[in-house]
């Protein structure tokens, strides 16, 4: 295995997969917050289905709040260069988070708290909108010739990095402290050490380069002047194939990770720290499927592993949800294990195909709006959509809304093949 194109932009490759496993980290500790404790704090005065639903509602905040910030950072990534525009994606991400830390409760100051709340989780989603296109960005743009989709699947693999670092986070705390502790002080804990990663971040961002393609682009020809308009002018349909298919990746996510944390613990039963450790060895496997779909994608073509991919998503969605009501662990882990795994096909190859879709002037716009937009499809209304078919048709009914966006995206292929490939 030859491993010298890794070796030789380990700096770049690291940059891309910090920031996601930031963007990760720092949405995960929310989501599962969100699922464990911020009902009761910032929404006491409802029922305890109403808390977790406007729990959600919170969380789902963020996503719509991505698109803006993909508009935004997207319009100067593609105007003044990636490396400047991802710094200050992180600085936002981080300091939004970081804040959520300090946040008084309802029982402090009333609604003065659940509107802070917002506030800062529409920050978090500002940032992160403008992050995860321009990783993806620094790592296609940076690959030798033949391995776009193993560089672009750096990005993705933060993902189960900033898992792993806080669902680890919250299992130690769940072992260490009383359930009263940890409502009271210890969900902060995570917010505050977000910090850490998000100072290392900033660390190996700021030691990199311009990328090779908008170095280049820049100087043969000044950047549009309104790269949005030229993006929905000349790349509309690229645009909505992109949204439609990425919502697979962000669905499976999110139902496999918060909702089914959420509904295990509460609706269900199961015990915290063992779903959460469950949840963790079920995370690499989305490692795994990664990898392998890096790998298949410069083999084959990322668009023909996404379809396998999306096909997957399909069947998984009408087994996901029977194998989380089963109260086997064994049932459970595989079905967590399987869904993530089928992310990682669906996620992998994200990197390189998304990209592809838009030539350089408006490609930080182009991939940053379609994959953010897809997570409003995908993610914002998944824990919402599933909590809301577990209480009408029960836990074996979530995983149809899996097995939708999993049609959704194979739609958004196929939107593909009418599109002439960007210079």
């Amino acid at each position: 295995m030859d491993l010298a194109p890794y070796r030789q932009h380990r700096r770049i490759l690291t940059a891309s997969l910090v920031g996601t496993a930031v963007e990760f980290y720092d949405f995960y500790i929310y989501g599962t917050a969100a699922a464990l404790v911020f009902g009761p704090l910032f929404f006491p005065e409802s029922s305890d289905s109403a808390q977790l639903m406007y729990s959600f509602m919170t969380f789902g905040l963020a996503f719509f709040a991505r698109p803006v910030g993909a508009i935004v950072f997207g319009h100067y990534g593609d105007r003044i260069g990636r490396k400047s525009t991802l710094v200050a994606s992180l600085m936002l991400m981080g300091a939004s988070t970081l804040l959520i830390a300090f946040l008084p409760t309802y029982a402090m100051v009333g609604w003065v708290a659940p509107l802070l709340l917002c506030i800062l989780r529409f920050g978090q989603g500002f940032g992160l909108g403008g992050e995860w296109g321009g990783a993806a960005l620094l790592a296609v743009e940076n690959a030798p010739p033949g391995w776009k989709s193993r560089f672009g699947m750096f990005p993705q693999l933060g993902a189960p990095v900033g898992f792993i670092a806080a669902n680890g986070l919250f299992l130690l705390l769940g072992l260490g402290l009383s359930d009263a502790d940890f409502a009271a002080w210890g969900w902060r804990i995570p917010f505050l050490l977000s910090a850490v990663l998000v100072g290392l971040g900033l660390w190996v961002r700021l030691k990199i380069g311009e990328t090779p393609d908008f170095a280049k682009a820049i100087a043969t020809e000044a950047p549009v002047a309104v790269p949005l308009g030229e993006l929905f002018r000349h790349h509309l349909v690229a645009t909505l194939a992109g949204t439609f298919a990425v919502v697979a990746c962000f669905a499976i996510f999110y139902l496999a990770t918060s909702f089914a944390l959420a509904h295990g613990t509460t609706a269900l039963g199961y015990p915290k720290e063992q779903f959460l450790l469950i949840q963790l060895g079920a995370i690499l496997f989305m490692a795994v499927g990664i990898v392998i779909a890096g790998y298949w994608s410069d083999a084959s073509s990322a668009q023909r592993v996404l379809s396998w991919g999306c096909g997957a998503t399909i069947v998984t969605g009408f087994l996901f949800g029977p194998s989380l009501a089963s109260e086997s662990w064994s049932l459970i882990f595989l079905g967590l294990a399987a869904a993530l795994f089928v992310m990682g096909l669906v996620y992998g190859p994200l990197g390189s195909w998304l990209t592809g879709l838009f030539p350089v002037r408006v490609r930080y716009t182009g991939a940053s709006v379609a994959f953010n937009a897809g997570g409003i499809l995908g993610g914002a209304m998944a824990p919402i959509v599933a909590q809301a078919l577990a209480a009408r048709g029960g836990t074996e009914t979530v995983g149809y809304y899996l097995a939708l966006a999993g049609i959704i995206s194979w739609l958004g292929l196929l939107m593909v093949r009418r599109i002439t490939p960007p210079a």
